[in-house]
């Protein structure tokens, strides 16, 4: 009967102990939160600096092969007195197919919705330069072709090119 009272004296103690614990640990758990936020933060101002300039390059590159296939620009560019229709429009497929070849990997840093953009600009100057092929007669040249594409831009409401490159700005200056 003598171990009873130790007995007790132990439990009264472990549960002490135990309370005493759990109290300790709801005081400092707020300030164990907070030094595991400020870690994360400063983690990921670590990250973002470092990425930041990489973003910046993307989203410059994108800009950059969005005027580089415009046509206005891009016609200009490639214009060789003498070419067939042909002839032109094998080099313009090539030329937006090298450049979104040598900008693909941009997509990493540029948003989703810009790489959307992106690739629908890609997709819709494909689209309007065969168009535009087929629309021809079979002795059309490349200046014909050329003429016709830019006729086309110019009865636009809204420059495609210049809304897209508007989508990119906007999208960078949500990074800052």
């Amino acid at each position: 009967m003598q171990t009873l009272p130790y007995l007790l004296d132990i439990l009264k103690y472990t549960v002490a102990g135990i309370g005493v614990v759990w109290v300790a640990l709801y005081l400092f758990k707020p300030y164990l939160d907070r030094a595991d936020q400020i870690q994360l933060l400063e983690l990921k101002k670590s990250i973002s600096s470092q990425t930041l300039p990489l973003r910046l390059q993307a989203y410059e590159r994108i800009i950059l092969f969005i005027e580089r296939i415009n046509p206005a620009n891009m016609l200009v560019r490639l214009n060789v007195s003498g070419l067939s229709a042909a002839e032109l429009q094998l080099m313009v497929v090539t030329e937006i197919r090298n450049e979104f070849q040598h900008n693909i990997t941009q997509q990493i840093y540029v948003s989703s919705r810009v790489w959307n953009v992106v690739k629908r600009v890609k997709e819709d100057t494909l689209t309007m330069v065969n168009n535009t092929i087929k629309a021809m007669p079979n002795d059309a040249t490349g200046m014909d072709i050329s003429k016709t594409i830019l006729i086309h831009l110019n009865q636009l409401e809204q420059d495609p090119y210049e809304i897209a490159t508007g989508l990119v700005r906007q999208d960078i200056e949500e990074l800052f």
